[in-house]
């Protein structure tokens, strides 16, 4: 169990790291995203108590907000995400007794997969982008960019989640 915290810990790091000090420079075509730190709350396991998945997720976007110097706007998109990955880990979850399942292409399969972590990545995004927006009067601002975004955040994780499901064969 101490390993995996520490993997966990390890993980949280390198996804906020990464995300402020790299992608957080990255704009294609001037107003999309990658907004890769959300794989961190997608991969947390399911069955894991959803106050602890509330709490991991306020701090991830707090930090994310701390990098990206917005206040409170990763964070509340990330709870938001944080709410929704225990519901939709029962819808998509392969198993009935919901226990500690990693959510991926190896677990989930990759197209349940890939609807999952679509529903949530777009979720995340477009609450994102609209209180970064926080006006009605852009919505049709907030939710292209919250597609544009997804997409490219999505095909970065499905990049990651190819090669973490074919490099677990082969070990």
């Amino acid at each position: 169990m101490g390993v995996d915290i520490l993997s966990y810990v390890f993980s949280f790091v390198v996804y906020v790291l990464l995300q402020g000090l790299v992608l957080n420079h990255i704009n294609f075509l001037g107003e999309v995203n990658p907004y890769l730190y959300v794989l961190f709350i997608l991969h947390l396991p399911t069955g894991w108590n959803r106050t602890v998945v509330q709490v991991l997720a306020f701090l991830l976007g707090l930090s994310i907000d701390f990098f990206s110097g917005t206040i409170g706007v990763n964070a509340g998109a990330t709870l938001l995400l944080g709410f929704l990955k225990p519901h939709m880990d029962k819808i998509f979850s392969p198993r009935e007794d919901n226990k500690m399942i990693v959510p991926g292409f190896r677990s989930y399969g990759t197209n349940t997969f890939i609807q999952y972590a679509s529903i949530l990545v777009l979720a995340h995004h477009i609450a994102l982008f609209a209180l970064s927006a926080f006006t009605f009067s852009k919505l049709h601002l907030v939710l292209f960019k919250g597609v544009c975004s997804t997409l490219f955040t999505l095909l970065l994780i499905f990049i990651i989640e190819h090669y973490r499901s074919n490099r677990r064969i082969d070990d």
